[in-house]
């Protein structure tokens, strides 16, 4: 499903910084949004700008419809992005984000012979082991949020206010739809470094899971696990910021 809106607003620069040395982009988990990342320039180094994918669906983009296919999200981006490539860019993709970061490297260094320089993809396996056995987004009410509270990203609180979750359905609906329709294509592997991030308490997600993405890429490939679930991105932001700066500091004179 495309957008109706500018796709300016699909990026959204917080901070913009004239004199940053390489461009960051993010892209957010099911359900999340480009706030998730908002305080992320405080924290890492003055020549980085935080660059966050605004998905459809949420923030300033609520009104329009939700993509419920990655290779349409993927095909969008591909069109947004180029402008921004004029300086060294890394890709950050969380959970599903990270697919989309990973599929998004793959079409521009296949359309326009651009790489980042490090692609960063967290909390999401390895994407030729991703299932399509198992799938939630076209359950009945009561038996997706059932299968929302076994991912644990959203609050029980928030799970039982039902005027907040009639708001959130569409579009984690659509988000999930867009995870496990997803077919995963050989070739081409991705020529960058790749570092690659858990959770050790994550039940969805386990180190095994991850490995395998060295597969899919030719460069330096890294694995690291923080302590926490899923959503180790908040309890671990600190250990997390830290150890992607360490990956980046050769591109931050």
């Amino acid at each position: 499903m495309g957008i109706q809106c500018p796709t300016s607003k699909l990026l959204v620069r917080s901070q913009p910084n004239g004199r940053a040395a390489l461009r960051l982009f993010c892209f957010p988990y099911a359900g999340g949004s480009a706030s998730a990342f908002r305080s992320w320039s405080s924290y890492l180094p003055a020549s980085i700008e935080v660059c966050a994918i605004q998905p459809p669906g949420r923030g300033n983009l609520w009104k329009e419809p939700p993509y419920t296919r990655l290779d349409e999200l993927v095909r969008t981006l591909v069109e947004v992005l180029p402008p921004y490539l004029d300086l060294p860019f890394a890709f950050f993709g969380y959970s599903v984000g990270a697919l989309v970061s990973f599929e998004l490297a793959r079409q521009l260094a296949k359309q326009y012979a651009l790489n980042p320089v490090h692609l960063f993809v967290a909390s999401c396996r390895a994407p030729q082991l991703v299932r399509s056995d198992v799938s939630i987004h076209d359950l009945p009410g009561d038996a997706f949020l059932e299968g929302l509270r076994h991912f644990k990203g959203i609050s029980e609180h928030i799970l039982e206010d039902a005027a907040t979750m009639d708001f959130l359905l569409p579009t984690l609906r659509a988000d999930f739809a867009l995870y496990e329709t997803y077919r995963y294509v050989r070739n081409p592997t991705l020529d960058c470094p790749l570092s690659v991030y858990g959770g050790l308490q994550d039940a969805q997600v386990s180190r095994s899971d991850l490995k395998p993405w060295q597969d899919v890429a030719n460069g330096r490939f890294a694995l690291q696990m923080f302590p926490g679930d899923h959503f180790f991105l908040r309890s671990a932001r600190d250990p997390l910021l830290q150890a992607m700066t360490n990956d980046l500091v050769g591109f931050l004179n």
